[in-house]
C-alpha cells in the first residue's frame, strides 16, 4: 500500500483525525472496544477533576491521570489495528484528550502551589480552539489537516507538565521536606510548565502556518 494512502487511513489520539482520504469507518455498532475505552478515560477524566477539587490526593491524581493519558494510545491503537474507526470515535477520541489536559490545567489552576497559571490556560486552550477551528474549516474544504509531528509532542510535554505538578504537591509541599529540595522540586515542576508552554505555542504557530499555506493555494 503506497504511503499516503497508509496515512489517510489513520487517525489521530492527540490532534484531530485525517482530513483527506478520511479513514475507512466501521459500519458495526459505535459502542465497539475503543470507543468503550475512550468513554471510560471520560469518566476518568471526571474523577480526576473530582479529586483535583477536594485535594490532598495528589498521588492518586497523578496515577489516574497517567492511566487516562496511556488510555489515549491504546484505543487508537487498536481501533487501526482492527479496523474499528468509527465516525463517533473520530469525534470522540481528540475531545476527550482536550477534556482531559485542559481540565487538568483548569483545575489545578487554582490550586495552590501548582505552579499553574491563568494564562497557562488560556494558552493552551486557545491553541487546542483555534487549531480546531482551522481544522474544520480545512476539512470542509476536503484538504488533509492531519496532525503532525510537534502537536504529538505538545500532548506529551503537557502530561509531562501535569504529573509534575501532581508529584510536586505531593511530595515537595510538606512540612518535612527541607527548602533545598522544595527549591529544587520548583525547579523542575516550573521548567516542565514553561516547557509545555513553549512546545503548545510552537506547535500552534506550525499549524497556523501551514492552513495560511492552504488558504493560499485554495485562493
Amino acid at each position: 500500500m503506497p504511503p499516503a494512502e497508509q496515512r489517510d487511513q489513520m487517525t489521530t489520539a492527540t490532534d484531530g483525525p485525517v482530513a483527506s482520504g478520511k479513514p475507512a469507518v466501521a459500519t458495526g455498532s459505535a459502542l465497539n472496544p475503543p470507543n468503550i475505552i475512550t468513554l471510560s478515560r471520560l469518566l476518568l477524566a471526571v474523577f480526576l477533576f473530582w479529586m483535583i477539587d477536594i485535594g490532598g490526593h495528589w498521588l492518586a491524581s497523578c496515577i489516574v491521570f497517567a492511566i487516562a493519558a496511556a488510555t489515549d494510545a491504546l484505543d487508537g491503537f487498536i481501533a487501526r489495528r482492527y479496523g474499528m474507526v468509527t465516525k463517533i470515535g473520530r469525534i470522540l477520541d481528540p475531545f476527550v484528550d482536550k477534556v482531559i489536559i485542559g481540565g487538568a490545567f483548569m483545575f489545578l489552576a487554582v490550586t495552590p502551589d501548582s505552579g499553574i497559571n491563568a494564562w497557562m490556560v488560556m494558552i493552551v486552550i486557545g491553541r487546542e480552539m483555534f487549531v480546531t477551528s482551522l481544522r474544520s474549516v480545512l476539512e470542509q474544504e476536503g484538504k488533509d489537516f492531519s496532525a503532525i509531528m510537534s502537536g504529538k509532542i505538545k500532548m506529551v510535554v503537557q502530561c509531562a507538565a501535569v504529573a509534575g505538578s501532581f508529584l510536586y504537591l505531593e511530595y515537595a509541599c510538606g512540612a518535612e521536606v527541607s527548602e533545598h529540595t522544595r527549591e529544587t522540586a520548583r525547579y523542575v515542576r516550573d521548567g516542565l510548565l514553561w516547557a509545555s508552554v513553549a512546545v503548545t505555542l510552537y506547535s500552534g504557530y506550525e499549524y497556523v502556518i501551514r492552513a495560511a499555506r492552504m488558504f493560499r493555494i485554495a485562493g
